[in-house]
Order: C-alpha cells, then sequence, then structure tokens
C-alpha cells in the first residue's frame, strides 16, 4: 500500500501520551501484577516506550501493550479478580489479553467447543483446555520477539479427531514499520505501539481434514477497556445483498438495539461501553481485513488489521445450532461484553476485536497462517483524526456522534 500523505502535523507540549485515567492502571502497574502470578515475556523497543507483555501460560497470549513505557496507559484488558483468585472456572477463563490464539469452530455441527452429543447451550459448552488453561512452549525470543509451540488433539461435535501442531510468533513492530503498515504518514504528537502475531497449525495427523468431516480455523481475539466513551468501527465494502451477502451479522445474542448498532453502507458502529451484551460479524465478501475502535475520553485509536486471502469465501460457521451452511462464517467479529441476563454479572466487562483465517483443509504435513496486527495510537484528537480517516475512512467526529440520531 503505497503511503497516504497526511499534513496534519501536530506538536504536543506536554507528554505525547495521555496519562492513565485515575481508575486505571499503567503498564508498570498491570505488569508487575501479572509478575506476581505467572512468568511475563516483555518485549520492548530501543528506547524502552513501546512494550508489549505476553503470557506462555496462557498460550503465548498478548495481555496488554503500552506506547509509554511502565508509566503510560496500560491498553489491555486484564481480569484481575479471576488472574487473583488462583482458581479455575468451568465453560472459560477470561484471564483477558489483547490477543489469545483460538480456534473455531465454536458451534454447529462441526464444533470444537461442544461435544458429540451435547446440546448447543451454555450449560455444554466448553472452551478446549488448550486455548483456555494450558501453557504454550516458548520455542525463542529476543528483545522484540517471542515464539510459542504446542501439539495437541481436538474432536469435533461430529466425531473427528485432529491432530494439530501450532507455531505462534508475537512481534513488536518499530514506529517506521508501525506507520508503513497503516499506509500513512508519521504524524508528529501521536505516540503508538504496534505488534503483531503470526499464527500458524499444521496438520500433524495422518488423515486430511476434510469439509465432509469439518475443518478448523485460526481465531484471535482481543480484550480491552470498555468505556462510555468508546465506539468500536467496522469498515465495510458496499454493495447489493444479492452479490456481497449482509452488511453485518447482528443477531448472536438477540437483536441489538438502534442506539447501540448503526450500519451505513460502508461502516458499521457498535457500542462498546461493556453494558450490553452483544456481537457482530462480517462476512469475507464484505470485509476490508480491519476494524477498529475509539476511545473518545483517553483520546485511544486501536486499529486491528489482519491477513485476508483474496478471493476466499469459506469461513466456519460458529453459531450455536446445526448448521445449514457451515462454511458461511464471518472473517471479522466484535463483541461488546455485558450481563448475559438481567441483573447477572457480566464476563468483564469488556468489548472484542477478533478475526478468522478461512476454513483450514489441510493434507497431512500443510499449514495454514493467519496474521493478526494491533497498533494503538494517542495524541490529540485532530492528528488521530488523520489517521482514522486514512485508516477507516471515516472521521473522529463521525465515530464520536455515530449513535446521536438513534
Amino acid at each position: 500500500m503505497k503511503p497516504t500523505i497526511i499534513t496534519t502535523l501536530l506538536v504536543m507540549t506536554a507528554s505525547t501520551f495521555p496519562a492513565p485515567r485515575a481508575d486505571a492502571a499503567s503498564f508498570g502497574d498491570d505488569t508487575a501484577f501479572l509478575k506476581s502470578h505467572t512468568e511475563l515475556i516483555v518485549l520492548s523497543d530501543k528506547k524502552g516506550l513501546a512494550k508489549v507483555a505476553v503470557a506462555p501460560a496462557w498460550q503465548g497470549r498478548v495481555m496488554t501493550s503500552t506506547a509509554g513505557g511502565d508509566a503510560g496507559p496500560s491498553f489491555g484488558w486484564i481480569n484481575r479478580e479471576l488472574i487473583a483468585s488462583g482458581k479455575l472456572l468451568p465453560h472459560m477463563n477470561a484471564f483477558g489479553g489483547e490477543d489469545r490464539f483460538w480456534m473455531g469452530p465454536e458451534g454447529g455441527q462441526f464444533s470444537i467447543f461442544f461435544a458429540p452429543g451435547t446440546r448447543f447451550e451454555f450449560a455444554d459448552w466448553q472452551v478446549p483446555a488448550v486455548f483456555d488453561t494450558l501453557p504454550f512452549k516458548v520455542a525463542g525470543q529476543s528483545r522484540n520477539q517471542a515464539t510459542f509451540a504446542l501439539g495437541f488433539g481436538l474432536t469435533n461435535y461430529s466425531g473427528t479427531r485432529f491432530e494439530v501442531a501450532v507455531k505462534r510468533t508475537v512481534r513488536l513492530l518499530d514506529t517506521a514499520a508501525a506507520w508503513n503498515k497503516l499506509g500513512v504518514r508519521p504524524v508528529r504528537g501521536v505516540s503508538l505501539v504496534a505488534y503483531e502475531t503470526d499464527n500458524q497449525i499444521t496438520n500433524a495427523g495422518t488423515d486430511a481434514w476434510k469439509k465432509e468431516t469439518g475443518l478448523l480455523s485460526i481465531w484471535i481475539l482481543g480484550m480491552f477497556n470498555p468505556s462510555p466513551s468508546a465506539t468500536i468501527v467496522v469498515p465495510i465494502k458496499p454493495g447489493p445483498e444479492s452479490d456481497l451477502g449482509v452488511k453485518v451479522t447482528s443477531d448472536y445474542f438477540g437483536s441489538v438495539p438502534p442506539e447501540r448498532l448503526v450500519v451505513k453502507e460502508d461502516v458499521v458502529f457498535l457500542s462498546a461501553d461493556g453494558k450490553f451484551r452483544s456481537k457482530i460479524g462480517i462476512n469475507p465478501k464484505r470485509s476490508k481485513s480491519i476494524l477498529g475502535s475509539y476511545d473518545a475520553e483517553n483520546r485511544v485509536l486501536t486499529l486491528v488489521q489482519f491477513r485476508q486471502p483474496a478471493g476466499v469465501t469459506e469461513y466456519v460457521n460458529s453459531a450455536w445450532k446445526l448448521q445449514d451452511n457451515p462454511f458461511g462464517g464471518d472473517a471479522a467479529n466484535s463483541y461488546n461484553d455485558g450481563p448475559p441476563t438481567p441483573g447477572a454479572k457480566p464476563m468483564g466487562p469488556f468489548f472484542e476485536l477478533e478475526s478468522s483465517s478461512p476454513a483450514a483443509a489441510l493434507a497431512p504435513g500443510k499449514s495454514l497462517s493467519h496474521l493478526h496486527r494491533t497498533l494503538h495510537l494517542s495524541g490529540p484528537e485532530p492528528a488521530l483524526d488523520a489517521v482514522a480517516q486514512a485508516a477507516l475512512g471515516v472521521s473522529v467526529s463521525a465515530i464520536k456522534t455515530a449513535f446521536m440520531n438513534h
């Protein structure tokens, strides 16, 4: 992508990143807490400003990151209550983290979250231990990169057994590379941290993975701190539904009120306040391989870019039911947490930005990779506006006022 020239140049008179909110932890606070409970690998740039904290025991998960060193804001959501308890919960352990390795499909006849013969209900839903509580092995590390690996087996709802080998690399990008990945010239006054995970699965068994008996996918999910001022932004390709399918799938947990979900011709907005359980999905024909969020109170623009092979449309379907089209799933998803039932306690709260690989029809010994990149930018709003328009195709003002007329 050829860099876009941005003429907005601003110099901040104080720090190049906002101070953490009074109720928010700094990166140093979060990493000190995490180190008291688990091994932590902290990747860093040469100046010690851009940092990424990675937990091997939780599948090489990126727990949090910062652009401002130990005193800077911590961008990942961390479930301190659960981690500090030392207890493991049924169904899923939501430890938190900005980039965690999962696999799909979640529901349907080829699900790996429901055992054969169970019902597609929460009581029978179970996150496989290999991407919930089991550690990945550290295969190598340096100042700005760490690699993890593991081999394991999975059985889907239809009884098909998969032998899988995973290799996962977490890589902190330098500032120049980060701006280049965005396709924009550096904007003065904006601080950023950017990292990517390169996730590879290999068919380690003796049988080919076939559509008839189910396929797997790589699924990367990031948990972030909700805020009444935070909005999820997903650009989509415009065009008729007859060619591209629905603009957004939003009925995962029932309908989403219009004051929380706004669907336009080329962009979708979803509230990220952590107060209403809702999820959206973008099919591969609509997806532009980028999604993001903007927290107006804290002036943080978060962008997620991911690799989406051109022309590939078969993605696993994670709907909790027997499916007519098990390979008509999403390339990108976003989730806003909230009480599952009125008066109940939310899982977090948090919000998520997610991406998936295509369905992996792999012969023995063959592999599929999926790249997922996260960038956090903070600074004065006019500077962030320039980046938002270049990367997401919408202004900061449009994001902030998305729900005003609904």
